[in-house]
C-alpha cells in the first residue's frame, strides 16, 4: 500500500481521487444519451432491446408479478431472511426519527407556515451486476415508506435471467408490488420518461454503475434524483492505539466493492502505518475477491502520514469521505473537529460494515467529496415542502407600502399594481 509522507505527494494523490470520482466520461455520455432518447421515443420496445443486448435476456414482459416475487423469495435461506428482517427493523426505527411535521404560527392578522407532503411516486434502482444487494432495497425503500410515499416502482436487472432470491425476499418483506426486471440506463429512462408499462416517477433513488449514474445525471430536471453516486470510499483516522488488524480489515472491506473503491488511512504513527501495510498484504492474500480488492488498494489506496492528529483531521475534512472511521484513543474528542463526512464511525468496535447493513442509519451516502454539501439518503429526500401564507386586510395593509417600495426598486410595475388595486377597497 502506498505510504505518502510529504504534502506534494498527498496533494497529487487527492487530485487522482477527485478525478476518479467525477463520474463523467466523454465516451459513455453519448451512449447513455442515445439510450435515453431511444427509451423516451420508443418506450417498452427500446427497453426490451437493451435488456436483450446488455443482460442477455430475451424478456416478453418487464414486470415481475407479486406471485413471482414470492416464488423467488422462497429460495432464500431462512437465516438470511431473518438477518434482513432484523436489519429492516433497525433501519425503520432510525428513519422514523427523521419524520417532519407541517407547522404554522399566527401573528395578528396573518398566518404563516410550511406544509409537508410525501412525494407521490418514487423509482428505486437496485444494482444487480457484479453483485446483488438486498440491503439496497431496505435502505432505499424504507425511508420512502416512512415518509408516506404511496407508489414505489423498483427496477432490478437480471443478467442472463438470474434473479437473486435475497433481493426478492427484501422486496416481499417490504411489500413492494411494482417491480421491473430491467437495469442500466434503460431502467433510468423508463422511470424518468415513462413507457407503456412503466409509469413515470417523480424521483429516482439508488446506486448503480457509471451508466446508471450518468443516466441519473442526464434525467435530473425531468425528475429529481437522490445524488450522483461515485465509487465507494473509506477514510480511517487512527493513532498509535489502533489495532493494525482492525484497520487493515476495514480498509479491505471497502476495497472489495470494486476496482475504483478508495481506502485511505491517515495517521501520524509510523509504527501503525508499517503494521497496517503488512496486515493489508496478509489479509488480502486470503480474500476471495482479492483481485478486485488488490487493484483498488494499488490504484486508490494509500496511507497518508501527517505530523499530528490535527493535521489528519484537516486532511480528512478536505477529502470529505463517504465513510469516516475514527480509531483513536478518544474518538469523541475528535468528533467536534469533523466538518465533512457522509457517515462517522467512532471507535474500534464500530466498523463501517455495521452501517452497510444493520446499524440503522442509511448506507446511501455522498461520495467524491460531495459530503461537503450533501447528506445521507433519508426520509427528508422523499418529502416536499410548501410554504403557507394567509393575510387579513389589516395584515395586507401592514405590508403594502414596503412591498410597493421594493417592487418600484426592481422596476416591476405590475407587481405594484397587485397592491394598489387592493388598497382602495
Amino acid at each position: 500500500m502506498k505510504v505518502l509522507k510529504n504534502n506534494k505527494e498527498i496533494v497529487a494523490f487527492c487530485k487522482v481521487l477527485r478525478e476518479r470520482a467525477s463520474g463523467s466520461s466523454p465516451e459513455i455520455e453519448p451512449r447513455v444519451k442515445a439510450i435515453l432518447d431511444d427509451v423516451r421515443k420508443n418506450g417498452d420496445r427500446a427497453v426490451f432491446n437493451y435488456t436483450k443486448a446488455f443482460d442477455f435476456q430475451d424478456v416478453k414482459r418487464l414486470r415481475i408479478m407479486p406471485h413471482e416475487i414470492s416464488r423467488y423469495a422462497r429460495k432464500a435461506d431462512k437465516n438470511g431472511v431473518k438477518a434482513l428482517e432484523f436489519s429492516a427493523s433497525r433501519i425503520q426505527a432510525f428513519h422514523e426519527r427523521q419524520k417532519e411535521e407541517s407547522w404554522s404560527f399566527s401573528e395578528k392578522d396573518s398566518l404563516l407556515g410550511q406544509v409537508i407532503r410525501p412525494l407521490e411516486r418514487v423509482g428505486v434502482y437496485v444494482p444487480g451486476g457484479k453483485a446483488s444487494y438486498p440491503s439496497t432495497v431496505l435502505m432505499n425503500v424504507i425511508p420512502a415508506q416512512v415518509a408516506g410515499v404511496k407508489e414505489i416502482a423498483l427496477c432490478v436487472p437480471a443478467p442472463k435471467g438470474e434473479i437473486n432470491p435475497y433481493v426478492m425476499a427484501a422486496i416481499k418483506m417490504l411489500e413492494v408490488r411494482e417491480v421491473y426486471c430491467v437495469g442500466g440506463a434503460q431502467a433510468i429512462g423508463a422511470m424518468a420518461y415513462g413507457t407503456e408499462t412503466v409509469k413515470k416517477v417523480d424521483k429516482i433513488v439508488g446506486p448503480g454503475n457509471i451508466y446508471v449514474a450518468t443516466a441519473k445525471k442526464m434525467v435530473f430536471g425531468e425528475v429529481d434524483i437522490d445524488m450522483i453516486a461515485g465509487p465507494s470510499e473509506i477514510l480511517i483516522i487512527a493513532d498509535d492505539s489502533a489495532d493494525p488488524a482492525f484497520v487493515a480489515a476495514d480498509l479491505l472491506g471497502q476495497a472489495e466493492h470494486d476496482e475504483l473503491a478508495s481506502s485511505l488511512l491517515i495517521t501520524s504513527s509510523k509504527r501503525l502505518a508499517d503494521a497496517v501495510d503488512k496486515e493489508i498484504r496478509r489479509q488480502l492474500a486470503a480474500l476471495k475477491r482479492k483481485e478486485i480488492a488488490g487493484k483498488s488498494i494499488k490504484n486508490y489506496g494509500a496511507i497518508l502520514l501527517t505530523k499530528d492528529l490535527k493535521d489528519a483531521v484537516e486532511l480528512s475534512n478536505l477529502i470529505a469521505p463517504e465513510h469516516l472511521e475514527i480509531m483513536t484513543e478518544e474518538p469523541m474528542n475528535v468528533l467536534p473537529m469533523i466538518k465533512n463526512a457522509g457517515a462517522i464511525f467512532l471507535g474500534k468496535w464500530t466498523p463501517e460494515t455495521l452501517g452497510d447493513y444493520s446499524a440503522g442509519p442509511n448506507h446511501t451516502l455522498p461520495t467524491g467529496g460531495t459530503a461537503r454539501f450533501s447528506s445521507p439518503l433519508g426520509v427528508y429526500d422523499f418529502i416536499k415542502r410548501s410554504s403557507l401564507l394567509w393575510f387579513t386586510k389589516n395584515g395586507f395593509m401592514k405590508l403594502a407600502k414596503t412591498v410597493k417600495t421594493i417592487a418600484s426598486i426592481e422596476g416591476l410595475e405590475a407587481h405594484q399594481k397587485t397592491i394598489t388595486v387592493r388598497e382602495g377597497l
